[in-house]
């Protein structure tokens, strides 16, 4: 999670000031949504939210007296948002995470990921199987009684990237690879949470794309930023208390 509190004046000296960071930053701002919460009369907290991090700004007047308990604000906000913050989970091929491989997956259809991810959860550990023209192979991989993937909900993207939100919502990854040149790796992602990384290529060729499934009575996550603002607010109200400013 990047991270900063310091004194700013509005939105526009936000943005600018994420634009002058460092060059890591001005990759992801394009991405950045700011937030404006008025907590009282003297400070005015805002939060931008973007893919792999939380950017912060607590308006105060600064002077003398002030410094050591802005000091101290910040390290308790930034203590409750540290907790929420999730590294990258790495994903490979043939890894404790998953499920099962189809050979191919073609077509490769929303509908058909679906049957494909679904026959893999039916199958009995380590087995192959061979229905709806593909070849599956069940990995070895216990999860417990799986529940089956449904078509409400589901999220496509290209990106070797994904972000999973808080976790629970999905539970099933399905990733296509080069059409069929190789074949198609599904994982379990429902104990995962926030930014996970699948390969770019696998088998020598480049990924086509992929699909995350939930079941019945998941809800997609609108994102981290609710939870962030939470937080940080939480955060705001005890320092408030504690140090009495």
């Amino acid at each position: 999670m990047l991270f900063f509190v310091g004194q700013c004046n509005n939105r526009r000296n936000v943005l600018q000031f994420l634009a002058q960071s460092s060059s890591i930053l001005e990759n992801f701002l394009p991405h950045v949504t700011v937030y404006t919460l008025r907590c009282c009369d003297t400070y005015r907290m805002i939060c931008c939210d973007w893919h792999r991090g939380c950017f912060v700004y607590c308006d105060m007047k600064i002077n003398r007296s002030s410094t050591t308990k802005l000091a101290l604000f910040s390290l308790a906000l930034f203590g409750a948002l540290l907790a929420f913050s999730n590294n990258a989970k790495a994903l490979t091929i043939g890894d404790a995470h998953e499920l099962g491989f189809v050979n191919f997956g073609i077509p490769s259809g929303d509908a058909d990921r679906l049957t494909y991810v679904n026959h893999l959860i039916g199958m009995a550990l380590g087995t192959s199987d061979k229905a709806d023209g593909q070849t599956y192979f069940r990995s070895n991989n216990s999860f417990g009684q799986l529940p089956p993937a449904v078509l409400t909900g589901h999220v496509n993207g290209t990106s070797t990237s994904i972000n999973l939100g808080a976790g629970g919502t999905y539970l099933y990854l399905f990733a296509k690879y080069d059409g069929p040149n190789y074949g198609s790796e599904v994982w379990y992602v429902g104990d995962l949470s926030g930014i996970i990384t699948i390969p770019a290529t696998a088998g020598g060729y480049g990924l086509s794309g992929w699909t995350l499934f939930g079941t019945a009575g998941s809800v997609p996550d609108g994102g981290t930023t609710v939870m962030l603002l939470g937080a940080a607010l939480g955060a705001l109200g005890m320092a408030r208390r504690v140090l009495k400013i």
